[in-house]
């Protein structure tokens, strides 16, 4: 190691020292986090791409005409990659959530339903009510489907389900004041209302989402 005094008393390293230092300061978390991902890069290379054609030695060479394609099938590419992969979303374990339906509740929907069956095989009706409706609203997060605020009542997620699946709002609202009327006003649950949350929680695995209104058919 080597270094030398400066005027104000102060060691200061000689270059290799300070190329180290700089070396291990740009190591940390901080800085590597900062770092472009793989879409920023790749839009990068695709704007320096588009750049590249109006500039430099080879510019003069490419006809407008040219150009303005090769603009257009790249503009085309990025449109259609979004449409297929859509922008980069975080990772599910960061985007998992814990609050589910007012409680901490980190279970998937296929622990769920099977913890609402075992409650129902012995008699616990009640529990197996409210548990079958939490995998309904586990099943669509697990699926993207819905994207709930903290809080959400079940209402609340029946009205956001009820939106991908219109053919089952109602289906999916009484679901909803199946499981208000079992948990907060403590009605006892029988097993017929099992047997419908059941039914309502296969019909919504089973269903289609509706993301937007089909086109309307053109008159002949």
């Amino acid at each position: 190691m080597s270094w030398r005094l400066a005027s104000a008393g102060v060691f200061i390293p000689d270059g290799d020292e300070a190329q180290k230092w700089a070396e291990d300061e740009l190591e940390k978390a901080a800085y590597q986090e900062a770092k472009p991902n793989w879409f920023d890069q790749l839009a990068r290379d695709i704007v320096d791409a588009i750049i590249g054609l109006f500039s430099g030695d080879g510019s003069g060479n490419i006809a407008p005409f040219a150009a303005t394609l090769i603009v257009m099938v790249l503009i085309a590419a990025i449109v259609v990659a979004l449409i297929i992969w859509g922008r980069p979303r975080a990772s599910r374990s960061i985007r998992r959530r814990t609050d589910l339906l007012g409680e901490r509740d980190d279970r998937t929907a296929a622990q769920l339903r099977a913890e609402a069956d075992r409650a129902a095989k012995s008699g616990d009706l009640d529990s197996a009510v409210v548990l079958r409706f939490r995998a309904i609203a586990r099943a669509l997060l697990e699926r993207d489907l819905i994207d709930p605020a903290p809080g959400a009542t079940a209402q609340g997620i029946s009205r956001e389900a009820s939106t991908v699946f219109p053919v089952l709002s109602a289906r999916l609202h009484d679901a909803a004041v199946l499981f208000d009327r079992v948990r907060y006003l403590d009605v006892a649950a029988a097993a017929d209302d099992y047997r419908a949350i059941t039914e309502i929680d296969a019909a919504v695995s089973a269903a289609a989402p509706v993301h937007a209104a089909e086109p309307e058919g053109v008159p002949a």
